[in-house]
């Protein structure tokens, strides 16, 4: 319903309109509509909130990846976040090669297949280096477009490349145990990602590009997740379940801690007494020598936890095993 106005605004805006205040053409002029474009082909899940959350998660995984792949393949490998899109299926596989290596992951409890590509090249590089068939001295003239002729594996590249996906899905598992408690596995591998139908081509992904510098060379890696795996998770994506200090611990994170805490081993002593001897006397010490120390039989002993006083107990022996029996706590440090 318009606005209407009362005598006295009339009066206000025809006195503006005649002394030139407002113009009378721009009064004429209708207000200007905000339209955003939607591609309906590129649906978009998840927040700018949600997506500097997984630039942080997928930071953590090229950190731990270049870690591992150099470790293999004892070779300086770096590998970058490059960029996260959010785009349909039909998307991904339109833009990969039809020849190359894909690797399907299954992340109990969450839901979907999670996709790595690594392109024909860059395999071949990896098993050369794992097979030592490149010199170091050639090292840093490696160049992938020799490598770009190769349409099919054999099963020993095939076996060797496995092994190095099993190593990145355990990456993947690693990168999000600050979200969830991932069993991430490896279901296996294709390289003709046109055939595969483990989604629909509208289904939205999330597409994670990496670089990968080795030697002079650069390739990329990319990652691809269905918006089906974020489903169940898409709330412990906010910053605020983060880093909300003020979130009070759950029965679960007082039980994981205590777990924790039964694991840490400490040293526990318990002194006999105290003698003072010379040299002389000690070395000439044999078995079955009788040592006086200045404490009685029927005094309690003192205990000590990492070298601090802890409790007063009495020695005795539980099932042919020497014991100590807790009398009471010990006055000065003591610990917790």
């Amino acid at each position: 319903m318009d606005q209407v106005l009362t005598q006295q605004e009339i009066d206000l805006l025809l006195n503006a309109m005649s002394s030139g205040e407002i113009d009378q053409e721009d009064t004429k002029k209708e207000p200007e509509q905000k339209i955003k474009s939607y591609d309906f082909r590129r649906p978009t899940k998840l927040s700018k909130e949600y997506i500097n959350t997984l630039h942080m998660i997928f930071e953590d995984f090229s950190k731990i990846s270049s870690s591992t792949l150099s470790t293999l393949l004892r070779t300086n490998i770096s590998l970058q976040l490059a960029t996260i899109d959010q785009i349909s299926y039909d998307e991904f596989i339109h833009s990969i090669p039809k020849f190359t290596l894909v690797g399907l992951l299954k992340s109990a409890p969450l839901n979907g297949i999670q996709m790595i590509e690594l392109n024909p090249p860059f395999c071949m590089l990896l098993v050369e280096l794992l097979c030592g068939g490149l010199e170091v001295r050639q090292m840093d003239k490696v160049d992938l477009t020799d490598l770009e002729e190769k349409k099919s594996f054999t099963d020993i590249e095939l076996a060797i490349l496995e092994d190095v996906m099993t190593r990145l899905a355990q990456v993947f598992q690693n990168s999000w145990k600050e979200i969830v408690e991932l069993d991430t596995e490896l279901e296996g591998l294709d390289v003709n990602p046109q055939l595969m139908q483990n989604m629909s081509p509208n289904e939205p992904v999330v597409l994670v590009t990496f670089t990968v510098r080795i030697f002079e060379t650069s390739t990329f890696i990319n990652l691809c997740i269905p918006y089906v795996f974020f489903e169940a998770i898409v709330d412990k994506l906010s910053f605020r379940n983060w880093f909300d200090s003020n979130q009070a611990p759950s029965e679960d994170d007082k039980v994981e801690l205590q777990k924790g805490m039964n694991l840490v081993q400490l040293e526990l002593e318990v002194l006999l007494g105290n003698v003072s001897m010379k040299l002389a006397d000690f070395l000439q010490l044999e078995a079955e020598d009788v040592i006086k120390l200045d404490k009685k039989i029927t005094e309690p002993l003192e205990t000590y936890v990492e070298g601090k006083p802890y409790y007063l107990v009495r020695p005795g022996e539980v099932e042919q095993q020497m014991a100590v029996e807790l009398i009471e706590r010990m006055e000065g440090e003591q610990l917790v």
